[in-house]
């Protein structure tokens, strides 16, 4: 399987998602990550609305994405993988999967975040779970489509660490 980009965006699958991203990086496979999303009927019926003709959607917890990317059940896929929080990507990592790359796109304003960079706001908690994956080597961008310049995710937190 070639996890050809991985995102976090709490909007999930959008149009930027839908026609920008998916378009430019030529994915067969849109996988989004996320316990609750999995679980609720109504937000699978909408995020499969949005997503593309011809582009095959999972909507997958973390324990299962894990168990089928490592049984390879996705192998013959171009996967985009969107995760709606840092603490999945996360507990995807620490569950055996290695991600190529983590771009944050779009994290909502909420009570106690701070604005790094438009559309991009980070508790105290993302960011120690950001400073956990730089640890480990995860390279972090930051930009909301593809044609922007890709901003390292670190340095716009840096200030915060």
């Amino acid at each position: 399987m070639a996890i050809i980009h991985v995102r976090i965006d709490e909007r999930l699958i959008h149009g930027q998602v839908a026609t920008v991203w998916s378009n430019s990086l030529g994915v067969t496979r849109i996988m989004v990550v996320n316990d609750e999303a999995s679980k609720d009927e109504i937000q699978k019926s909408v995020l499969k609305m949005a997503t593309p003709p011809g582009i095959k959607l999972s909507v997958l917890t973390v324990a299962d994405a894990a168990e089928r990317i490592k049984a390879g059940k996705y192998d013959a896929d171009r996967v985009f993988m969107i995760f709606k929080n840092p603490r999945d990507c996360l507990r995807l990592i620490e569950a055996g999967v290695n991600l190529p790359e983590i771009n944050v796109g779009n994290m909502a304003h909420k009570e106690g975040a701070t604005q790094v960079k438009k559309s991009v706001n980070v508790t105290k908690e993302d960011v120690e779970i950001f400073k956990k994956l730089d640890s480990m080597g995860i390279k972090m961008t930051a930009r909301m489509i593809p044609d922007e310049p890709a901003n390292n995710f670190m340095d716009l937190i840096r200030g915060l660490i």
